[in-house]
């Protein structure tokens, strides 16, 4: 499955953003900040990075879906995969 660049460029920012949350986590640990403070952050980190993983599948499915239009005979299995793959971020 190839991704368009705009695409990964989106979730390399995605990425990006959660590497600092996460850093952020670990210093205020560190600091020993308040519990609901930490894990507000640890939960922001989780959901950018469950984002970037929808963002690719979406992207796949999408191309799937062209590709089944086309009479592409490998759709089917690249939707499998993509299926698993959206199962294992759920």
């Amino acid at each position: 499955m190839d991704v368009d660049s705009q695409t990964m460029a989106d979730v390399i920012k995605r990425l990006r953003r959660a590497q600092g949350q996460v850093g952020g986590v670990i210093k205020m640990i560190e600091e020993g900040r308040d519990c609901a403070d930490v894990i507000t952050q640890l939960a922001a980190a989780a959901r950018a990075l469950d984002r970037a993983g929808f963002k690719i599948i979406a992207t796949g499915l999408q191309q799937c879906a062209v590709e089944e239009k086309d009479g592409d005979g490998a759709a089917g299995a690249n939707r499998a995969q993509l299926e698993k793959l959206f199962l294992s971020l759920a």
